[in-house]
């Protein structure tokens, strides 16, 4: 999600979840080719599994950019055809390449002929006035001859005329039916899920019908959920008990970060929904809001908030759970 699942929120969910895998915040084909690569591709060793997504639709870009990925050690690349932002339209990439299925299964091509690494796509059901029985198979059909390794559909339809972005991710209904049939077409194709996934549990009522889920803002706004996936999904242990040890985990992290001048609200800012509805949450949310008016702010900024809040917290059910000393 772009400006949200950068680098330092991605270390943080990786403590929740050894096996998820992480996606970055979408980045388009020129930022990659003419921008700051080095800033914009960075990632730590332990964020595997980790996919870069990508906006664009020039193919030779696309390759190009694939290619960097993959020379860079990323798992995945994913090209986003799912987001319906202005910006994105304007750039002739995101949902509205909906209406070009043969564009995309050449770009999908283009990127597989220049990787060894998977090439997935990212999709809505349909846009704007598109039936989404025809629409989403006749894409399906294009990105799967175009040779992509997955599909993942967030199963609502973008309007990109009439609605805000974010009315895009709660307006359109939700029509998870539509993409059980496209599994059932598509047997060989892998089918991902994605859209108003609220929890681990609810994504494994999905999973005898699809072969993944993705799930997005409630991953980023209540990340204590993430301490379900592996006991839930895998069948092995968390690392941490609760959100309280892994956000301790962090700080050696920060103290790093801090040493090569990240300041303290770029890695907090992410950890603002960690104790929703846990008593202490609001003070914990103040200390940390504290960073940003600080700018010389260190670790003790997080420890201090973090003390704030009992020692019984939320584990990976959203139960109360108990921290020992």
């Amino acid at each position: 999600m772009m400006d949200w699942t950068d680098r330092h929120c991605r270390f943080f969910h990786r403590l929740l979840t050894q096996r998820a895998l992480l996606y970055t915040e979408m980045l388009t084909t020129g930022a990659v080719l003419h921008g700051d690569r080095a800033r914009l591709l960075r990632y730590e060793p332990a964020e595997h599994p980790l996919a870069l997504q990508l906006g664009g639709s020039d193919q030779q870009a696309l390759a190009a950019c694939a290619r960097i990925a993959a020379d860079a050690g990323f798992d995945e690349v994913n090209l986003n055809v799912g987001c319906p932002s202005d910006r994105v339209q304007n750039g002739r990439f995101g949902a509205c390449l909906m209406a070009e299925p043969a564009l995309v299964g050449d770009c999908v091509a283009a990127m597989k002929a220049a990787v060894a690494i998977p090439v997935t796509v990212k999709c809505r059901i349909g846009i704007d006035e598109q039936d989404p029985e025809p629409a989403l198979e006749n894409f399906t059909e294009a990105v799967a001859r175009g040779g992509a390794d997955a599909l993942i559909v967030h199963a609502r339809k973008a309007w990109l005329k009439g609605l805000s972005p974010k009315a895009n991710r709660d307006v359109p209904p939700l029509d998870y039916e539509r993409v059980y049939r496209l599994k059932r077409a598509h047997p060989r194709l892998t089918v991902v899920l994605n859209g108003g996934i609220d929890s681990v549990e609810a994504a494994l009522t999905h999973l005898d019908r699809v072969d993944g889920v993705m799930m997005g803002r409630t991953a980023y706004q209540e990340p204590w959920r993430l301490l379900a996936v592996d006991p839930l999904v895998f069948g092995e242990a968390a690392r941490f008990v609760s959100v309280k040890d892994a956000a301790a985990a962090l700080l050696p992290h920060i103290e790093r970060e801090l040493g090569q001048g990240t300041r303290l609200h770029a890695i907090t800012r992410h950890l603002h929904g960690l104790f929703r509805a846990v008593p202490g949450a609001r003070a914990f949310r103040r200390r940390l809001a504290g960073a940003t008016a600080a700018p010389n702010a260190g670790a003790e900024y997080l420890a201090a908030a973090l003390a704030l809040v009992p020692d019984r917290c939320l584990d990976s059910t959203g139960e109360l759970a108990h921290i020992a000393a």
